[in-house]
């Protein structure tokens, strides 16, 4: 096995030749192992601007903000001030949705295990304000029910929204600040910032998109999303060393590195609890807990969560049983790629574990019910095409809708093949990911009633 002093000495010759390759402007990486943590970091954190990474710059870490959401929601558990099994309406009266009928049964539990069941990509603006995730929740009025509440897994940001809205109510403060209030504070973090206005007095990434497939990621046009989204991970940036900092909670029972029991060690074990299977897609967790996606790496426990903003992606992996965790944090390009390289590297040295393979498209295509399958999936941030041509190759096309659609061109018509029975999967990898598309149910005429690549996608047409 190698020492953490090794993994520091790798990480300084490889990371300027692997954001070379992979076009990744600029990463900081951080690892903890041992009780001691390393970091480090290359490229820029704009190329418009060429101003160097260092390791205390701050990136978006995206949707591992739900980590943090679901920490404070399980601090109110530990204080009796919320029932993982009762119904968010409990606590939270104007919760909304179109059925109104599920709106009263959702649970907390359910909520953060992402079985709620209700159309999840909603980023509607509610301004700037320290208001903006009061005023989120009355336009979940016309948001659908996609299934009944914990008939499946489908990932959900909208839900994070409504926890964050229960923890404002609970505390009778703005998310922002009890989030410094209850983990900033307590953890001793010094590079976090909740909005871009924090964010600005540190070195601050920007995220990058390519124009076009095949061009160079260039510095994005918005750095951050709708403030409204803030629970579920709209805003929230800090260095690598931070988030580490936030993960060693979860590897000490819930203590602070001065002692101080931030949450209970009750609470940090029912978070790595399975809660939910996850469709057999090979990208996201084998399941959810409360919060963690948890992975089986060949018989050891993995838990983490990833994230991606505009433009900027950041991943966190924690092995409780060898007390590693390691985080990725990067600004644009082919970050999977990166992952892959900087994740593997760590894992396999201090742990002896092999990351394992992402899907690939089979040597020979599986025969599957084309029929079943073809139609239109629609959701509110795109619709999802999948459709046959005359030689008989199956195509993805893909919509944008709101502000995803802004953000540049509709991607290109993706060939799938036959993965298994229920799936198919993409012929041409993007961002070093062939993504698998699920099939699933039944529409009661024998096709498909949800298309599932991580969020359950409800059939619109035959």
């Amino acid at each position: 096995m190698a020492t953490l002093s090794e993994i520091e000495k790798w990480l300084q010759d490889r990371l300027p030749a692997l954001l070379a390759e992979h076009e990744v402007p600029g990463t900081a990486v951080a690892v903890l192992f041992g009780g001691e943590v390393i970091d480090h970091a290359a490229g820029v954190l704009s190329k418009a601007t060429g101003v160097e990474t260092t390791a205390d710059t701050v990136f978006q870490i995206g949707s591992i903000t739900k980590v943090w959401t679901t920490t404070l929601v399980m601090q109110l558990v530990d204080e009796g001030k919320v029932d993982l099994d009762e119904p968010v309406r409990d606590y939270l009266p104007e919760f909304v949705l179109k059925d109104d009928e599920a709106a009263a049964a959702i649970t907390v539990r359910q909520l953060l295990s992402h079985q709620a069941g209700f159309e999840g990509d909603i980023f509607n603006e509610t301004g700037k304000g320290d208001d903006a995730v009061e005023k989120f929740m009355p336009t979940l009025a016309e948001v659908g029910q996609l299934f009944a509440p914990g008939e499946m897994f489908s990932y959900n940001n909208a839900g994070f929204v409504v926890l964050g809205r229960l923890i404002e109510v609970l505390r009778g403060k703005p998310y922002d600040a009890v989030l410094r209030e209850h983990l900033f504070t307590p953890l001793g973090l010094t590079h976090a910032a909740t909005d871009p206005y924090e964010a600005i007095l540190h070195r601050a990434a920007v995220g990058h998109l390519r124009p076009a497939p095949d061009e160079a990621p260039v510095p994005a046009p918005i750095w951050a999303m709708t403030r409204g989204m803030a629970p579920a991970g709209a805003m929230l940036a800090m260095r690598p060393r931070d988030l580490l900092t936030f993960a060693t909670l979860h590897l000490a029972e819930g203590k602070a590195a001065d002692g101080t029991a931030v949450l209970s060690a009750a609470s940090v074990k029912a978070m790595q609890e399975p809660q939910v299977k996850v469709p057999a897609l090979g990208l996201m967790g084998d399941s959810w807990g409360l919060g963690w996606e948890i992975f089986d790496w060949g018989g050891t426990r993995v838990i983490g969560h990833d994230g991606g903003t505009i433009g900027q992606n950041a991943f966190l992996r924690i092995v409780p049983e060898h007390g590693l965790a390691v985080t990725v944090l990067t600004n644009g390009g082919d970050t999977i790629e990166l992952y892959k390289a900087v994740v593997g590297q760590v894992v396999k040295e201090l742990a002896g574990l092999e990351l394992p393979a992402l899907p690939t498209p089979p040597d020979t295509a599986v025969p599957i019910d084309t029929e079943r399958m073809l139609g239109t999936y629609s959701c509110e941030v795109a619709d999802f095409t999948i459709r046959q041509d005359d030689d008989g190759k199956v195509w993805l096309d893909q919509t944008p809708k709101g502000i995803f659609a802004e953000l540049g061109p509709a991607p290109e018509p993706v060939e799938l093949v036959g993965r298994n029975e229920e799936s198919l999967i993409a012929v041409k990898a993007e961002n070093g990911v062939h993504l698998p598309q699920v099939f699933l149910g039944d529409d009661g005429s024998g096709h498909a009633l949800y298309l599932h690549n991580g969020r359950a996608i409800r059939r619109a047409t035959t």
